[in-house]
């Protein structure tokens, strides 16, 4: 299969679960947020990327820190839920858009999300590279890797390729994915 025709039976099946995402998935999310989120820091005012962003379960936690969160998927029925929770976020801007051909000038994120979107990618390493080049040269970068498609060994081979110094890998029995922190190589 080629590589377009993978994304193209992700991003189908994510527009065929939108509307039952969040009751399915919230509270395996929140977790993967909780863990990210206690053991990184926010900057007031940065400017955040979220990639993979779904429904928008994790803007109402970074929004009111952030001057502006840029939330993009591939799925436009994913977007739509995501719209729906952009209601009093003025800060939030959502685009579809492909995570290996992302829209933006290099260096302008302080902050990168990619949530439980790494492994629908047929070219993990080239993603994680896509994310490297958006994101400032002092920037946190948040990536889950799910353990059941990732060794952890290969999860943090894989992102020492794509060019980034492990900051922290939490893992647990609860969380069905490995949680990384990590900062580009300068």
């Amino acid at each position: 299969m080629n590589k377009w025709d993978q994304k193209r039976r992700v991003m189908r099946r994510y527009d065929v679960t939108a509307r039952s995402y969040d009751s399915q998935y919230k509270e395996e999310q929140y977790a993967k947020y909780s863990k990210a989120l206690e053991n990184a820091v926010i900057p007031s005012g940065s400017i955040v990327l979220d990639v993979g962003c779904g429904t928008g379960l994790l803007f109402s936690r970074i929004a009111p820190i952030a001057k502006t969160v840029v939330g993009m998927d591939l799925s436009h029925e994913l977007l739509l839920r995501a719209k729906e929770k952009t209601g009093e976020l003025g800060n939030v801007h959502l685009l579809e858009a492909d995570a290996d051909w992302l829209p933006f000038r290099n260096s302008c994120f302080d902050l990168v999300f990619a949530f439980t979107m790494l492994q629908n990618m047929p070219r993990p390493l080239e993603t994680l590279k896509a994310f490297g080049q958006t994101a400032k040269e002092e920037a946190t970068i948040i990536v889950t890797g799910l353990k059941k498609h990732f060794s952890m060994d290969a999860f943090a081979n894989l992102l020492k390729n794509a060019g980034f110094n492990m900051v922290s890998i939490i893992t647990d029995d609860v969380l069905k994915c490995y949680v990384a922190i990590v900062k580009k190589n300068c």
